[in-house]
């Protein structure tokens, strides 16, 4: 099956080197990859956690999101600015 990529230029300069230092094509190199990427088991069968699903709220932001003020549409960024410029 034939498909397109799209590489970062210097990325598909050293895989081109590569493919010809082990005497083959860039194809070659690439399927050789997939297949290596596919047969190895992941590290971990429990996903890790990002540091995004960890971040904590602000006490202010979850005030705000207690008292639903956000159920009007408005943006938290403003939401948190007026009241900064309240204080």
């Amino acid at each position: 099956m034939k498909t397109t990529i799209e590489l970062p230029e210097e990325l598909y300069r050293r895989a081109k080197i590569r493919a010809v230092e082990q005497g083959g094509t860039l194809k070659d190199l690439i399927v050789a990859a997939l297949v290596h990427e596919i047969q190895t088991p992941l590290a971990s069968t429990s996903p890790v956690a990002s540091a995004w699903s960890r971040r904590q709220l602000t006490t202010e932001y979850d005030r705000l999101l207690k008292t639903k003020a956000f159920s009007d549409g408005r943006d938290s960024t403003d939401l948190l600015s007026e009241e900064r410029d309240a204080r």
